[in-house]
């Protein structure tokens, strides 16, 4: 008789991931074959993980939208992984920025129990415009179980669309705070969203992410920097620290060229979301326009997929 035990601790009304399943044999003769139960690494052993990667060289860490897509890239081998808002809104039918504070930290909770990676939080501005209420998101998301999250200094106003400097380093300030709080260990990202919002001025953007460094950011990012001269600058400006770059688009510079930037992780954002969503819609459209099947050309074995997923439960 095989019994399982399964156990669950909650925190706030969601799944905390200190889950874990036990199968014991009763009476039973051990099969020929006994499959050894996987060892899922700790919150913690994830953080000491991240940490390390961010200490030297340059590594990938795609954007999964979904607990399916996180565990496909961790089988692939990728060493960590990022959220991205934009891919998991757009799976919801919304766009980018339209998902509540309570679904993103469901979430987080979700791709932090799917996979044995780090998960780095795409945290947007922080679910509110004042350092107080950051610094509760960021709180929030720690106990989620996050390796790291980033807070952006953008307003989601067009007519203002970056927040004050002061108030933009208090509000990274708060979210250090916060984590300090909750014990310290996960990595804060700053990002400067000026060249995502029309306002690509180098020098303002390198001034604004050495604020947030000292502030108690330990990675900066300034997504929308493209050319090798952009990256050095930044690399070159925020030093010592870790620079994230984005590299969302079919761009020339490759991994070994970016290292040689300084770079120490490249992330990708909505760009495998909307890959997916760009064959997506090129076969729907064929269906409907042509009354053709060949959208399917490069479609994923179905078999295959289920070969992989079977592998790693």
């Amino acid at each position: 008789m095989q019994v399982y035990w399964r156990m669950r601790d909650k925190v706030h009304g969601r799944r905390d991931v200190r889950e874990f399943s036990v199968a014991c044999t009763i009476g039973v003769p051990p099969a020929k074959e006994t499959r050894m139960p996987h060892i899922r690494p700790s919150i913690a052993d994830k953080r000491r993980a991240f940490h390390k990667l961010h200490e030297s060289g340059c590594f990938v860490i795609p954007n999964p939208w979904d607990v399916g897509s996180a565990r496909y890239l961790q089988g692939l081998g990728f060493k960590a992984l990022a959220t991205t808002s934009s891919g998991f809104a757009w799976s919801h039918g919304h766009p980018d920025g339209g998902m509540s504070r309570d679904r993103v930290l469901d979430h987080l909770t979700d791709m932090v129990e799917a996979t044995d990676l780090p998960i780095n939080a795409d945290f947007e501005s922080g679910f509110a415009p004042d350092a107080a209420g950051v610094a509760e998101s960021v709180r929030l998301a720690v106990e989620s179980g996050v390796a790291g999250l980033s807070i952006e200094d953008s307003t989601g106003d067009a007519s203002h669309p970056l927040y004050e400097l002061d108030v933009a380093v208090d509000r990274i300030r708060a979210a250090r705070k916060a984590i300090d709080k909750a014990g310290g260990d996960a990595l804060l990202v700053g990002r400067a969203e000026c060249f995502l919002v029309g306002r690509a001025d180098l020098e303002h953007t390198i001034h604004r992410l050495v604020a947030y460094a000292n502030a108690g950011a330990d990675c900066l990012y300034a997504p929308g920097v493209r050319t090798p001269q952009q990256i050095s600058a930044v690399v070159a400006g925020v030093a010592p620290k870790p620079v994230n770059l984005l590299m969302g688009w079919a761009g020339d510079l490759t991994m070994s060229e970016i290292r040689a930037l300084g770079v120490r992780r490249v992330s990708v954002g909505g760009a495998l979301a909307r890959s997916a969503w760009g064959g997506f819609i090129r076969a729907a459209k064929l269906m409907l326009e042509q009354g053709k099947f060949d959208g399917f050309s490069d479609a994923a074995s179905g078999r295959e997929l289920d070969a992989f997923f079977a592998r790693t439960q």
